[in-house]
């Protein structure tokens, strides 16, 4: 046989095919959970209650597991960090099984990060502290991330549990996925879900986040887009908003027959016209939001802090864009409509079947230099619609018997409790509310503070005999990217409004968003629940249990494991 013998340029070209070949079988290396992962990447369970910074690196290896009752949802985060630049990182989440019994598909998103950039005075001690500024918040609801060499990026997986969930243990898989450098993997880990023979259905504590149906507000649901209100485009995001809040435990909102009506002057006499007030509480009736509707304020500040309240009269002038102008309630324009309005609203509520559960705010937080206004503005609302409850965020108790729900800052809760105690156990009621106030160790929902401070609200609930918490921002977006900077400048006084303090959902072609901070309410919410029930069962224990988490208004065990093991006990003595 003929040998033919390749050099020069020959020799060349099979060495660059050898080298070719060689690359490619590189880049097809597959990694799966057979292999050793370890070695390019870290995947571990994470509890949710930690917040995972971009830079965090330390994941000791933990069991995944998430224990819950049913009618709640059952929570777990994962992290995954690489030596390499990730593209296309994806998460397929496998149904939990138990026996025949199957849990509903999970909800998987991604945990977005966003800046907080300016600095608060007060903080609590164990505020998280973020070397580059940056802070896990939003849940991305997203196919796939890409992920930087160098960052590590928490998964977010949420389970609900139905009321009708049989009890036990199921199981189930995360797989993760995607192209580490030139390293494609596919790594799964097993999850469990214990559902304890306990369940939450309807529940009791009022809770209200204050939105703005705004379209200058809900355009960033249409990318900063404008729309014209009252369209069909506005009211589906108001229904989209609704349905978000219901799926959250939202059990009150705040909706302004002021702001929503219509009015027309002729002969002295105003015509109302109620339709789009209607359709909104219809809305957030039929999604499943309304226990109660906090009618928006009629009133607000002249100008500074401390100045006195006026109303909001109809305007008569000729600038259509001034809808209201602001009045002293002794003006005889203001006696004049508020007359009018006051009786008429009360009217209509009583014929829609909405007395029953409808407050009405009068102004927000007085204090002990606009008393004297607000009081005159609550007495005449009273004079018009005797049966018409009031409610309000107030910074002094000084307020006569005009409030049925008082809603104190908790701070102010704290400090006169006693007070605000003997409303809840004589047939009125007293919340109590948080904001860019109270800070050092006070509970609150700061994007800076540690989940459980987030949680903790609702134990605070329980502990203190507190029906109600009220907080002022479910959507007031920033002007600009509501997924950058978080914090805001109030500028009387010099306040800045802390990270998370204006918003607590994020808005994204047409949808919205949640993020791991409300989820914690939502589940503080149900242990709210649970303790109520096992306070009927058994209030020493309930009382035992309680105080060995929360010791005071701004005292708190702050360790996770030491909250899961309560937490824990709390659904076995609610099991037996």
């Amino acid at each position: 046989m003929k040998k033919t013998v390749l050099t020069g340029a020959g020799t060349i070209l099979i060495s660059f095919s050898l080298i070719v070949l060689f690359v490619s079988q590189q880049s097809c290396k597959v990694i799966t959970e057979n292999s050793d992962y370890r070695s390019i990447m870290k995947f571990e369970f994470v509890d949710p209650l930690e917040k995972v910074l971009v830079e965090s690196s330390y994941f000791p290896p933990k069991e995944a597991i998430s224990e819950v009752v049913r009618g709640e949802h059952a929570t777990l985060q994962f992290a995954v960090r690489s030596v390499s630049s990730i593209t296309g990182l994806k998460a397929n989440v496998s149904q939990a099984v138990n026996g025949d019994q199957l849990l509903p598909p999970a909800k998987t998103g991604f945990v977005g990060y966003v800046k907080v950039g300016r600095s608060i005075w007060d903080y609590s001690r164990d505020r998280i502290v973020s070397g580059s500024g940056y802070y896990p918040d939003p849940v991305l609801e997203q196919e796939s991330i890409d992920v930087e060499f160098g960052n590590t990026q928490p998964i977010w997986v949420s389970i609900p549990v139905p009321v009708n969930a049989q009890p036990g243990v199921y199981k189930g898989k995360i797989t993760i996925s995607g192209l580490a450098g030139k390293t494609k993997f596919a790594i799964s880990k097993d999850y469990s879900v214990k559902v304890y023979p306990v369940t939450v259905e309807k529940t009791s504590l009022w809770v209200t986040n204050w939105f703005s149906l705004n379209p200058s507000q809900l355009r960033w649901m249409n990318g900063g887009k404008t729309f014209e209100p009252y369209t069909e485009q506005h009211w589906g995001y108001i229904r989209t908003l609704a349905k978000k809040m219901a799926d959250y435990k939202q059990n009150v909102a705040i909706i302004s027959p002021l702001a929503l009506s219509e009015f027309t002057l002729s002969d002295g006499k105003w015509n109302i016209n109620f339709t789009n007030f209607d359709k909104v509480v219809d809305i957030f009736i039929k999604e499943g939001v309304i226990g109660r509707i906090e009618g928006g304020h009629i009133g607000g500040r002249e100008s500074t802090w401390t100045s006195q309240f006026r109303v909001m009269v109809p305007s008569a002038g000729s600038d259509p864009q001034k809808k209201f102008d602001n009045l002293p309630m002794s003006d005889p324009a203001a006696q004049e409509f508020y007359k009018q309005f006051i009786v008429a609203l009360n009217n209509h509520l009583k014929e829609k079947g909405w007395d029953k559960f409808y407050m009405q705010h009068i102004a927000d937080e007085p204090i002990e230099d606009n008393i004297k206004s607000y009081i005159e503005i609550a007495q005449f609302v009273k004079k018009m619609a005797p049966d018409l409850r009031l409610i309000d965020a107030c910074h002094t108790k000084n307020l006569g018997d005009l409030l049925d729900i008082w809603v104190p800052q908790l701070d102010y809760m704290n400090k006169d409790y006693e007070f605000y105690n003997k409303q809840n156990n004589s047939g009125k009621e007293a919340w109590f509310y948080t904001c860019l106030n109270p800070k050092g160790e006070y509970v609150n929902r700061f994007i800076e503070l540690p989940m459980l401070k987030t949680r903790f609200m609702h134990w605070v609930n329980f502990k203190y005999n507190i029906p109600g918490y009220l907080h002022w921002g479910l959507n007031y977006w920033n002007e600009g990217n509501p997924f950058k900077e978080q914090t805001s400048i109030q500028y009387e006084g010099g306040n800045i409004l802390p990270g998370g303090d204006s918003w607590i959902i994020y808005p994204k072609d047409g949808k919205l968003f949640s993020s791991i901070r409300y989820d914690a309410m939502r589940d503080g919410i149900i242990d709210y629940e649970l303790f109520r029930m096992l306070e009927k069962k058994n209030p020493e224990k309930a009382r035992e249990l309680i105080d060995k988490v929360i010791y005071a208004f701004d005292k708190y065990d702050n360790n996770i494991e030491a909250f899961r093991t309560s937490r824990r006990i709390l659904m076995e003595q609610l099991s037996e």
